[in-house]
Parts: C-alpha cells; sequence; structure tokens
C-alpha cells in the first residue's frame, strides 16, 4: 500500500481552487500519476481526518517548449484531484 504522504504531493492554492473550497466545499491536490480515486479518497482522510464525500480527477498533459534552438523539451504532466467533502467538514489552508 502506498503512503499517504507519497499521494498527496500538495493543495493548489490557486484562486479557482480557493472559490471552490470556499462556495462549494471542495478542495483541489496535486497527485501521483499513478494514483487513483480510492487512494486519493484514503489519503485525504488519514491526513486531514475529514470524510471525503467525492473525488474527481484530471490529468494535464505536458506541453511543448523550446528556448531559442529547433529542438523541443516538454514540461511535465500532472495529475489533479478535485475532492468534495462532507458539509460538516473542512480543510484549513492557512
Amino acid at each position: 500500500m502506498k503512503n499517504s504522504a507519497d499521494i498527496i504531493k500538495k493543495v493548489l492554492l490557486s484562486e479557482k481552487g480557493m472559490i471552490l473550497s470556499e462556495e462549494q466545499n471542495k478542495y483541489m491536490f496535486s497527485v501521483a500519476m499513478d494514483a487513483n480515486k480510492v487512494e486519493i479518497k484514503r489519503a485525504v482522510e488519514e491526513l486531514f481526518n475529514v470524510r471525503v464525500m467525492a473525488v474527481n480527477t484530471m490529468r494535464r498533459k505536458g506541453k511543448k517548449k523550446r528556448l531559442r534552438t529547433a529542438r523541443y523539451g516538454t514540461t511535465a504532466a500532472s495529475k489533479r484531484a478535485v475532492v468534495t467533502l462532507h458539509a460538516d467538514d473542512s480543510i484549513n489552508l492557512v
């Protein structure tokens, strides 16, 4: 079984993430690429001691980039999770 700290990389404190947390009790996390929804749910419940109602994930493909040469490189691909918590629970982000 994977370690919870390895599954959840960080909490995303973007503008969209803050709006979701304030209005809909949803939180955004950057997660490991090979993590599935069940593992993400267990990790959030274990790390933050909250009840998770739903988990939605999205994979973001790395973009092609180049710097003054004909050779291309790519930025890193990433995976995000939007976690919906029970109405009585919340995560203190400050």
